[in-house]
C-alpha cells in the first residue's frame, strides 16, 4: 500500500465523516457529552474525555482491518487469484459508492443493527453511567462495531490488501480521518448538520470511494491477464 493510497483513504474518510459519520454517530456524540461530561470540568479533562472515545472507536477499526486483512491473505495465495479478490473488491466499492450516493440499495440490504441486541444495549447504558476515562476509551470500542456503510467500505479496501498488518493499518487511517468532525461535533454542530453542506462531503467522499474502486478493478485486471506480475 502506497502513499497515495493513504492520501485517498484520509481524503474519503474525513469528507465522509463530516456527510456520514455526524448524521450516524453523531447522536452518541453528543449523548454521552451530556451524560458523561461534567461541563464544570476543564477544558483539558473534556478533551482526554472525547480522545478517549475516539480511540476507542479506532483500536476496533484497526482489529476489524487486521481481521479482514488476513481474510484476504488467505484468499489471495497466488498472482490469479489476488487479482480476482482485486476485482471482486473493485465491484464492491464501486457498488458501495453508488450506494452511499443513495442510487443503489447495496449497503442498505447489507446493514444490520447491532444497538438493538440486549448484550449491546446492557453494555451501553452501563457505560453511559460510568464516568471514568476507561468507559470512554470502552464506549468508543463498543461504537466501532455498529454496522456502517462508509467502515464496509473500507473494511472491503482492508481485505485486499491481503495482509493482517496493512488491513489494519487502512482501518486506523479511516479512523483516525474521522476524529476531527466528530471531536469538535461540539463546537459546530449546526455548521455540520446544514444539510447542504453534509449531502455535498457525502457525494465527494462516495465519488472518491468509486474511483477508487475502478483503480482496484483495474489492478485486478492486470494481475490476472498478466500472472507474472508478483507485485502491486
Amino acid at each position: 500500500m502506497g502513499n497515495i493510497d493513504l492520501i485517498i483513504i484520509l481524503t474519503t474518510a474525513f469528507l465522509g465523516s463530516i456527510g456520514h459519520c455526524i448524521g450516524m454517530c453523531g447522536g452518541i456524540v453528543v449523548a454521552y457529552s451530556s451524560a458523561k461530561i461534567d461541563q464544570s470540568s476543564t477544558y483539558l479533562q473534556q478533551t482526554a474525555a472525547h480522545l478517549a472515545y475516539n480511540f476507542g472507536r479506532v483500536t476496533t477499526y484497526a482489529i476489524l482491518g487486521g481481521i479482514f486483512g488476513f481474510v484476504g491473505q488467505v484468499i489471495a495465495f497466488t498472482p490469479t487469484t489476488k487479482g480476482i479478490l482485486f476485482v471482486i473488491t473493485g465491484i464492491l466499492m464501486i457498488l458501495a459508492g453508488l450506494s452511499l450516493i443513495g442510487n443503489v440499495k447495496f449497503l442498505n440490504s447489507a446493514e444490520w443493527s447491532i444497538s438493538k441486541y440486549a448484550w449491546y444495549q446492557k453494555s451501553f447504558r452501563k457505560l453511559m453511567s460510568d464516568r471514568s476515562y476507561g468507559s470512554f476509551y470502552l464506549l468508543g470500542l463498543l461504537n466501532g462495531i455498529i454496522p456502517c456503510g462508509l467502515v464496509y467500505s473500507f473494511a472491503i479496501f482492508a481485505a485486499s490488501t491481503a495482509d493482517p498488518f496493512s488491513g489494519a493499518l487502512v482501518m486506523a487511517t479511516f479512523g483516525l480521518a474521522t476524529i476531527p468532525a466528530l471531536f469538535f461535533l461540539g463546537f459546530i454542530t449546526k455548521f455540520l448538520q446544514k444539510g447542504s453542506l453534509r449531502g455535498t462531503m457525502m457525494k465527494l467522499a462516495a465519488l472518491l470511494v468509486i474511483l477508487y474502486g475502478v483503480i482496484t478493478l483495474h489492478k485486478g485486471y492486470n494481475f490476472i491477464a498478466h500472472p507474472e506480475m508478483m507485485k502491486e
